[in-house]
Formats: C-alpha cells, sequence, structure tokens
C-alpha cells in the first residue's frame, strides 16, 4: 500500500465542532485539557504521576479476564505486567462489541491507538505506554452492534436483547457465523479469519469473551490489552463516585452548565446528562435508576424501589449492579486506568467536551483527546479507474454531479459554456437600464429583474448543454458513479459501512502492519491508503 493525506475540513464528512477542535480553536480551550502534542503528553504524563492509580486491582482483574486464555501472546502479557509498574500509562480507545468487529473504523480506532503507544515509546523512552481497548460490554443496544456488512451484503445476528450485550450467550451465532465465513471465500488468509471467528464466536460463551478472544487474534502480537470493565473489583474501587452522582446529583449540574456554554460558544453538543446517570444492572435487564417524589429511589418498569440507607447499602454491597451511562463511563475509565489520553471518533470527541468540568468537581484527571484515524481504502482496480479519468483521490470527496460536470466540460468537443454571450448580454443590458433610468428612473429594477432571471436560465440551459453531452461520456460518468459508491457506500464513508473482513482476506496481517505504518495520529489528517 501507498498513503496520502488530506484536512479533514476537505473531507465534508465530518462535524464542525470537530473541525474545531483539530483546527485547535480558542473557544474550545475552557472545555479541553492539555493539548494532543507532544508537549501536551510530557504535561499529561506529569499530572498523571502525581494521582496513584489502584494497579494491583487493575492488573488483578485483567489476569482474571485472560485467565482462560491458553496461548496469550506475550506482548499482552508483559503489558499486563508493565501496568503494576509506576512509570506505565495507557493510552485508551472504546468501543461497542460489533459482531465481527463491525465497520472498519472499530479496525482504525484500535490501530490509532497502538500506534499512538509506539510513538510516545520513541518520545519518552524513560516510560512505558500500554494499548487498552475498553469494551462498552454494558451497553444494552444490541440493535447497533448485531450486524455488519461484506460485499455489500448485510449479515445480522437475529435474536432478542438482553441486559448488558457483553453477558449475552453466542451460541445462537452459529448461522451467522457460517454466512460470514462463506463471504470471505477460498483462500489461505480467509481460512485464517473464517476459523478465527468461529474459535471466538462458537467456542466461548458470551460476547464478552468472544471479542476479546477476536481481537487479541488480530492485535495480540501488538500488545493491546482488551478490558471489560463489568467487574466486581473495578466498580468497588469507582463506589464513591456511584453514590455521589446518585445522591447529589453534581454529575448533572455540572455537565448541563458546561453543555449550555458549549452550545452558548456555538458548538453542537451529542448527550445530555439525566439527575441520576446509572442504570441498575443484572442478567435479565439494565434499567434506568430515577428519584421518586417521595425521595427514595426507583428502577424502572421492574417495581423495585430502594430508600436513600437501602441504597446506600446496595452500592457498598453490589457495586457491580450498578452501570454508568455515557456521561460517566468515562470518568469510570480514568479512574480505574492510568490513562493519558482518549481516541475516539467523532462525536465522542464531542460529548467529552461536554465532561470537563464535571472531571474538575472529582479531582480526576481529563485525559487528553485524540481523533481516531479515519481512511478510505483503495485497490488496483479502483486506482486505476480514478487516474484514467484525471480524477484525484481528494476530488471524490465534492459531488458526483460535480464530478460528472466537470469532467464532460474538460473532455467534450463543444463549447458548453455561455460565458462570452452572456457579457455580450450583460453590455446591452447595461444600455437598457441606462436607456430605462433616463425614461423613469422606477423601471431600473424591472430591468434588473430581466437580467436575473434571463441569467438564470443561461444557467439552466448550460446544465442541459451538459446533461445532453452526457450521453457522449457514458462510460465515463457511469465509472464515476461506480467510484463514488465504493468509497461513499449509501453515501457515507466506507469506513462507516463495510467491513474488514475482505481486505483481510486481500492483505492478511499485512492490512494491519500497513495501517500502523501509515496512520500518524497526532497528525490529525485524513488517510487514503492505494
Amino acid at each position: 500500500m501507498k498513503a496520502s493525506y488530506i484536512n479533514y475540513s476537505d473531507t465534508n464528512s465530518f462535524s464542525e465542532t470537530l473541525l474545531a477542535y483539530i483546527a485547535q480553536d480558542k473557544k474550545l480551550t475552557p472545555f479541553l485539557g492539555n493539548s494532543p502534542d507532544i508537549a501536551g503528553f510530557e504535561k499529561q504524563i506529569n499530572q498523571k504521576k502525581a494521582n496513584r492509580t489502584n494497579r494491583k486491582v487493575l492488573v488483578n482483574t485483567l489476569r482474571d479476564q485472560y485467565s482462560a486464555f491458553h496461548n496469550l501472546p506475550l506482548e499482552v502479557k508483559n503489558n499486563i505486567n508493565l501496568l503494576e509498574e509506576a512509570n506505565t500509562f495507557t493510552i485508551t480507545t472504546g468501543h461497542q462489541l460489533n459482531i465481527f468487529t463491525g465497520p472498519l473504523y472499530f479496525i482504525f480506532k484500535i490501530v490509532s491507538t497502538i500506534k499512538l503507544c509506539k510513538q510516545l515509546k520513541e518520545k519518552f523512552p524513560d516510560y512505558h505506554f500500554v494499548p487498552i481497548y475498553w469494551m462498552a460490554t454494558e451497553d444494552h443496544d444490541f440493535a447497533e452492534i448485531n450486524h455488519t456488512q461484506l460485499q455489500g451484503e448485510l449479515i445480522k445476528w437475529d435474536i432478542p436483547a438482553q441486559a448488558a450485550t457483553g453477558r449475552m450467550e453466542t451460541l445462537s451465532m452459529a448461522r451467522t457465523v457460517k454466512k460470514y465465513q462463506k463471504l470471505l471465500g477460498l483462500s489461505h488468509n480467509s481460512d485464517k479469519l473464517a476459523r478465527l471467528v468461529e474459535e471466538a464466536y462458537l467456542q466461548h460463551t458470551n460476547l464478552a469473551d468472544a471479542t476479546r478472544y477476536l481481537v487479541n487474534g488480530l492485535f495480540g502480537k501488538h500488545g493491546l490489552v482488551v478490558m471489560d470493565a463489568d467487574h466486581r473489583d473495578l466498580k468497588t474501587l469507582f463506589a464513591p463516585y456511584i453514590k455521589e452522582d446518585i445522591l447529589e446529583q453534581r454529575s448533572y449540574h455540572n455537565i448541563t452548565r458546561t453543555t449550555e456554554a458549549l452550545e452558548k460558544a456555538g458548538f453542537e453538543t451529542q448527550v445530555h446528562a439525566r439527575e441520576i446517570n446509572f442504570f441498575y444492572l443484572t442478567e435479565e435487564y439494565r434499567e434506568r435508576i430515577v428519584q421518586t417524589t417521595s425521595g427514595d429511589f426507583e428502577v424502572l418498569h421492574h417495581n423495585l424501589f430502594f430508600s436513600k440507607e437501602e441504597l446506600v447499602k446496595e452500592i457498598e454491597n453490589h457495586p457491580e449492579r450498578f452501570s454508568p451511562n455515557v456521561v460517566m463511563r468515562p470518568l469510570y475509565q480514568e479512574v480505574v486506568l492510568p490513562n493519558l489520553c482518549y481516541i475516539g471518533g467523532g462525536a465522542e470527541i464531542v460529548y467529552w467536551l461536554q465532561l470537563k468540568s464535571n472531571f474538575d468537581h472529582y479531582k480526576v484527571d481529563f485525559p487528553i483527546l485524540l481523533p481516531r484515524n479515519s481512511a478510505i481504502v483503495s485497490n488496483e482496480h479502483l486506482d486505476y479507474k480514478i487516474f484514467r479519468l484525471n480524477l484525484t483521490f481528494k476530488s471524490l470527496f465534492r459531488d458526483a454531479n460535480e464530478l460528472k460536470r466537470e469532467y464532460v466540460r474538460i473532455h467534450s468537443k463543444h463549447r458548453l459554456n455561455l460565458n462570452d454571450e452572456w457579457l455580450e448580454m450583460e453590455a446591452i443590458f447595461e444600455r437598457i437600464k441606462e436607456r430605462a433610468t433616463k425614461i423613469d428612473p422606477t423601471l431600473r429594477p424591472s430591468a434588473e429583474a430581466i437580467k436575473t432571471r434571463l441569467c438564470k436560465a443561461i444557467n439552466n440551459l448550460e446544465k442541459k448543454f451538459v446533461k445532453a453531452d452526457k450521453l457522449n461520456f457514458e462510460d465515463a460518468v457511469s465509472q464515476i458513479d461506480k467510484i463514488k459508491e465504493k468509497f461513499f457506500p449509501n453515501g457515507g464513508l466506507q469506513e462507516r459501512v463495510e467491513n474488514f473482513g475482505l481486505l483481510y482476506v486481500k492483505y492478511g496481517d499485512e492490512l494491519i502492519n500497513d495501517l500502523l505504518k501509515f496512520f500518524n495520529p497526532l497528525d490529525m489528517k485524513f488517510t487514503i491508503l492505494y
């Protein structure tokens, strides 16, 4: 593979708030921690050293979660051991448990995280940096993760959802796995991936364990540590924050004020804090906790109530039953990890901006925020078509009709614009306006209105010229549509729709190696691989 890079602003695919963050808009300064550059990381390391993480609980939890692995990669084992040391820090990304990894950006997130750890090790050789994939095992939005797309075909695990997705049993995935395997085709790489997904989903009892196994199979040799925060010992560390959020509702007030300030500064927001930002989690359900008018606490839809004293006791005895929502999960992450940076997608970066004041309130270090690498991946066949049509990768982000019109104008044997004719008409209209003004000054606007209508008619006539001449370039115009659909399926970015499977079949393990080679997280550029 080769790579080229363009600015995110040239893609027309990302929010104005994310673009402002990348451009280091000073209006965002109050909502941020340290900057996403080497100087910022040096400050972050010094800050994090002053705050002690309970490394013993963290490491014991990870060892417990990996205990079933018989051939754990040495790189993963070493990184878990390094987390016991005070000079080791984490770089974290998080994502839901999409089956078969879901869209391409799942892979891009993790590669960005691993690559940043390597870059930081070069800059700060006295420290160690461990890449973490934080599995969103407690999420209950099964409809978002139960499918993926391969060769344009939807592959879906169609069963009823239950409680936390990480706890869902995978025994019913056999048919879904077979469909995915069939679409991979027949080759050494397809056999390897087919075997990996079968071992992951059909030899593990729940989705969390299956995802850990699959991700380890792809990234274990790069030292990625997969973490499941749905664990009693980790929740015990977080119990004081759970109590305060539920009983005093500080997070709601902090995040609401920050959200209002962001919106006042002209930025969009992603999430809304609730008065209570925790769910009650069991094997059967994950349901919101609310406070009743009497002051007690209710688990919605389950006729389960707690007095204040009973709730405090429940948190102390069973912290694992309290599951943070989207605004408290980041705080949980930063409490239990010696983390320097969170790598996320555009929407994630935006909602983290809403959380800074809450971190300040709880005196927890706010991490550096870094957008994950985004990319499109071409192939030799598409490369040839693009260059044969005299297009550039950057131009592909423009509207398809605009590209086609420009192609026809450049290659047509006819002159398709009426610029010269319009200049002549403008000169005529200037004389008409002058004559009209002499007769009666109130006629001048009428002459201007006629000119405007004629200009619009001329523009429409030009479009008809181009449309008529497109028939002479039917093949090229059709190729532009096909190229656009490959890079932007259903009008969205390739990385948000397509699964990585066919790319792995083509490149094997070199796919990950090439992504690691060409991704540069701190540059914050959109990557085009061809």
